[in-house]
């Protein structure tokens, strides 16, 4: 049969082909209805600018008009010959049979029943093809069956088949005490990382989206995208790295936190420090970690100022993470969380204090970011407050007050508060308030301890006890200090009479334990022997 060409094709500038318009006006509507039924010797010319896929993809609708509707619809081409049959209203109503959409739509409807290698191969040319491929439906579809074919082979065993679940299907282990398979179950839950990790940024966000939204094991999600983000580096420039991160941090942040390790988020923090991430991303990154705080470390933390900036360690960093650790943590911030942070915390600021470079606010804000509650002795805070106050010597009275104030004294340790009323460098009220506090906080336990015994005794005994201790009552007794410290006078004077402070609380500790020694074994006794207790108690003199 003689073929004519009486039509010319221009596809999008690339190649041009000259057809029998009989022919493809016969499959195609749209060609149909431009030229109509218009039979004339004269040929006619059609540009498409926009056409899907191009040159090649349209001479493959070409072959299948010129073949009489007969094609090889295969994965690697069915996305472009849907979305070409679309553009070209290839249906049944015009050819009056199974036309080239038609085709296209049942072997998608069949995708569910392709084999891994061939969803693979039909996912890569979406990928090629996102734009065409989203729009006709394809991709989602591609997804939907690769997210399912790997939750049935979750389902169906941990230790499925490390190359495919195509290859040797869905295998079940028979010898459940086989160390082997225990060995390579992280590798067998794993075996489709390599497979998926060709696809580019935007499609691994689909997929994730598709993962979560069917239940799947959000840990090996996690780790994909951590793979993922380890591969895509090898080769690629600044601005794909930026791209892999942005969607590997979005992915993680729509997973449960406890699908994520501490330590994991820290490497992808490194990461990111040297590249120019959106703040949205860094934002979600810096959220992840501080819901994690308590199970960071010191290393973790001790990450390096950003370039132009004279401090040795990022301090602000860290305050976003506390920030968030408080803001994240809601009900979850139990009384051991926020302990293990502030001991954390008290690690970071002895290691930061030294920084000459360290300004005051922000010293003052690591000191004050936790509540008190967090702390049970703040003796680790108070000597790295003394190596700041060495190393800042020209802070000023008032500086160094709103650090001090921000000390809870009665949290202190003895020795500590020996130390503090002996250290030059903190103010004289900071050394006054810490004697006074731990006066204060003795004289509550020797009341509690009279209190305690009062309560063992019985009523005869107690008033036995009573009568004796009054009759040495004038003889011996305890004086706390009774005398008044002028802090406005000079500061050697103050350092004095602290000295003496010092002494009666170092003396009324020793005293508390010969008190709390005696009763003991008078509870053990159960004899009245208090009066000996009571004459047997040292002289204090003021």
């Amino acid at each position: 049969m003689a073929v004519c060409c009486d039509l010319e094709a221009d596809i999008n500038g690339e190649e041009t082909f000259l057809l029998d318009k009989k022919i493809i006006c016969s499959f195609s509507g749209r060609l149909s209805k431009l030229f109509g039924k218009s039979t004339g010797a004269n040929r006619n010319k059609v540009i498409f600018n926009d056409f899907p896929g191009g040159a090649e993809n349209f001479e493959l609708i070409s072959r299948f008009c010129y073949n009489k509707g007969e094609i090889d619809i295969n994965p690697s081409n069915i996305s472009l010959l849907y979305s070409a049959a679309e553009f070209m209203e290839m249906s049944k109503s015009v050819s009056g049979n199974c036309n080239l959409l038609e085709k296209t739509k049942k072997c998608i409807e069949e995708l569910g029943y392709w084999t891994w290698p061939d969803l693979l191969v039909a996912l890569k040319h979406c990928q090629e093809m996102q734009q065409v491929a989203t729009s006709s439906g394809i991709l989602e579809k591609c997804l939907d069956s690769i997210v399912g074919r790997l939750a049935i082979t979750c389902e169906a065993s941990p230790c499925a088949s490390t190359s495919s679940p195509d290859s040797s299907g869905l295998r079940l282990s028979c010898d459940t005490r086989s160390t082997e398979s225990l060995k390579n179950s992280f590798s067998r839950a794993n075996w489709w990382f390599e497979d998926l990790s060709v696809l580019s940024p935007n499609l691994v966000e689909m997929l994730v989206k598709s993962m979560v939204s069917r239940k799947y094991n959000q840990v090996i999600i996690s780790r994909f995208l951590l793979y993922y983000q380890k591969s895509k580096f090898f080769t690629a420039s600044s601005d794909e790295k930026r791209q892999v991160l942005e969607i590997v941090i979005d992915g993680l942040y729509t997973l449960d936190p406890s699908c994520i390790s501490c330590k994991s988020l820290f490497g992808v923090l490194r990461v990111v420090l040297n590249l120019n991430i959106s703040k949205s991303s860094r934002n979600k990154l810096e959220c992840m970690i501080g819901s994690q705080m308590d199970q960071a470390t010191l290393d973790n933390l001790l990450i390096p100022s950003p370039y132009g900036t004279s401090c040795l360690y990022d301090v602000n960093l860290v305050l976003r993470f506390l920030k968030a650790f408080l803001r994240e943590g809601g009900w979850r911030l139990s009384p051991t969380r926020m302990k293990k942070v502030a001991s954390l915390m008290d690690l970071y600021i002895a290691e930061v204090a030294p920084d000459p470079f360290l300004r005051f606010s922000k010293f003052l804000a690591l000191v004050v970011a936790l509540p008190d509650s967090a702390r049970d002795c703040w003796d680790e805070l108070y000597h790295a407050i003394d190596v700041y106050l060495e190393v800042h010597a020209g802070l000023s009275e008032e500086e160094k007050l709103k650090i001090c104030c921000a000390l809870n004294y009665e949290k202190l340790s003895s020795d500590a508060c020996v130390h503090l009323s002996q250290n030059a460098k903190f103010p004289s009220k900071s050394s006054v308030e810490a004697l006074f506090s731990q006066q204060l906080k003795l004289k509550n336990l020797l009341q509690g301890t009279k209190n305690s015994k009062s309560d063992m005794d019985s009523p005869c005994k107690l008033n036995e006890t009573r009568a004796k201790a009054k009759k040495g009552e004038g003889s011996e007794q305890i004086v706390l200090y009774s005398g008044r410290l002028d802090i406005s006078g000079d500061n050697e004077n103050l350092r004095a009479h602290l000295q003496g402070m010092q002494w009666r609380v170092i003396e009324l500790e020793k005293l508390c334990k010969k008190m709390q020694a005696q009763m003991a074994k008078l509870m053990k006794s159960k004899t009245p022997t208090t009066h000996s207790t009571a004459r047997s108690l040292p002289r204090l003199c003021s």
